[in-house]
């Protein structure tokens, strides 16, 4: 359930603690009316994040026959949420609340355009006034239940639809990408540090999520993939082989001439997520009791459906909120500003000598507090220093005098405002398919259809066949990332 982008969650498990603890300081930094000091960009993060998991739980209560009956109610029974013969009873209001937050989003990301840092004064949009943010969320949501239903039914069968694909489509191509720099990051660490800590953690987390992707497949052909149940099997076996493929490719010679850091550590992480997304897709078949021994035992109690709702929407928001900051990893530039990453170091070698009255004069314009700020942060933009220095020695800085919390973009946005507020609109439209398992509910005298009047997220063969076509792109995209420096060198030279 909500697997497929809750891979980003994989690497910050540790960091859940830190997650909820967080969550407190910006719910209650939201409660004020004008612009607040959370100008911390994690802080704004969760902020986000927080609205996306309250939306998703109302479009998830949205499922049921008492909030429907309610929400009718309140209207004086001007809306009518059901269709034809009750075949998408409910769905329309999971589509009205996931559209409401899309609209927010939107409107967010066009004022945000062109914002680069805190300095600036949209930036303000970006980092506070939590409380108009949050009363516009609620208009929105309002209105969205007065739009006729005519308009949501080809939002959910198209609009909402290609947004998930584009939302899960992101997250496989942040799994590579995290694949590949956590390998780099921990070489890199490895190299710079005598110690063997890093090279330890690679080979051992290795080694991990190898056993664990055999482990998962032994379970998979013991339990759902037994005789009879001939498409578990085909399901499986193909995972199997693409993951050997993947596997014997990344240590190719031919592909280690191309790319040198391409190596089992990548690999293992790709393979151990598409190997669990073929098991929770066959863990989640619905009626069919032969080949998912899980349904014999999984019956419409609320407690498991609840807390499998509130788990999928907690992976789904983090994961969001940690996609949404890694425009990195789909564009160079952000509004056709450089990034950190696009500047050469500077060739001491090519550098015309200066003169000794120009050094003079230099250290004189040096000594300056302005003059001195400018080149710190060229020098950081050069890659000569980490952007930590520049937070070092502020107590001076007249702007700091008004921000209680530490600002971390005070000199540059960490990531592209504009592109933020994209991710988050194409993850509720994404939520809003998980909800409906993909526009394929089906209710019967006002209950789901496994006989709750709750609906369990993710049972259905449309939300199977999601989950394991992710799951073979994936390891396309990770194929393409190792022979694309091969095919094509010159273009891949600089990274």
């Amino acid at each position: 359930m909500g697997a497929a982008l809750s891979c980003l969650a994989l690497p910050a498990l540790s960091t859940v603690g830190t997650w909820i603890t967080g969550c407190f300081s910006a719910a209650a930094c939201s409660l004020a009316f004008k612009s607040c000091n959370c100008n911390n960009s994690i802080a704004t993060r969760i902020g986000y994040a927080i609205i996306f998991l309250f939306n998703s739980i109302l479009a998830w209560l949205m499922l049921s026959n008492w909030a429907i009956k309610k929400l009718e109610h309140l209207t004086l029974d001007y809306m009518k949420l059901d269709c034809a013969e009750g075949s998408c009873y409910g769905v329309m209001g999971v589509h009205r609340v996931s559209f409401a937050l899309v609209l927010f989003h939107a409107i967010l990301g066009c004022l945000l355009i062109g914002v680069h840092d805190s300095r600036q004064k949209r930036a303000a949009i970006q980092n506070g006034w939590w409380g108009p943010k949050i009363l516009a969320w609620i208009i929105l949501l309002v209105i969205s239940f007065f739009i006729p239903s005519g308009f949501f039914m080809v939002w959910g069968n198209y609009f909402a639809l290609f947004g998930a694909a584009i939302f899960i489509l992101f997250g496989l191509v942040l799994l590579v990408d995290f694949a590949h720099s956590w390998t780099e990051r921990c070489m890199e660490n490895y190299e710079m540090n005598d110690s063997n800590l890093w090279k330890n953690i690679l080979i051992i987390g290795t080694l991990l999520m190898f056993a664990g992707a055999i482990t998962l497949t032994g379970i998979m052909y013991g339990f759902f993939a037994t005789n009879g149940c001939s498409l578990n099997q085909f399901f499986v076996t193909l995972n199997l082989i693409l993951c050997v493929l993947v596997t014997l490719l990344c240590v190719s010679p031919r592909i280690q001439e191309g790319n040198s850091r391409s190596g089992l550590s990548q690999a293992s992480i790709v393979v151990i997520y598409c190997t669990y997304l073929v098991l929770s897709a066959v863990a989640n078949e619905p009626n069919d009791k032969e080949c998912n021994p899980l349904r014999k035992s999984i019956g419409p109690q609320t407690t498991s459906v609840v807390l499998g709702a509130v788990f999928t929407f907690l992976a789904v928001a983090y994961s969001t909120s940690r996609a949404a900051t890694q425009d990195g990893a789909f564009i160079s530039k952000s509004a056709g500003r450089p990034r950190l990453n696009d500047y050469e170091p500077l060739d001491t070698s090519s550098a015309v000598p200066l003169m000794a009255n120009q050094v003079e004069a230099g250290a004189q314009r040096m000594s300056t507090q302005g003059t001195a700020r400018e080149h710190l942060i060229a020098a950081v933009e050069a890659g000569a220093l980490p952007r930590s220095v520049l937070y070092e020695d502020d107590d001076d800085d007249e702007m700091d005098s008004n921000v209680d919390d530490k600002d971390d973009e005070r000199f540059g946005s960490l990531y592209s405002y504009s592109f933020f507020h994209f991710v988050f609109a194409i993850a509720a439209m994404y939520v809003s398919m998980v909800l409906t398992n993909w526009n394929t509910i089906q209710f019967k005298d006002g209950v789901g259809h496994d006989g709750g009047d709750l609906v369990r997220i993710g049972q259905s063969y449309t939300a199977v066949w999601v989950k394991i076509v992710s799951g073979w792109i994936c390891h396309l995209i990770y194929m393409w990332s190792l022979v694309a420096p091969v095919l094509m060198p010159d273009r891949f030279d600089d990274y």
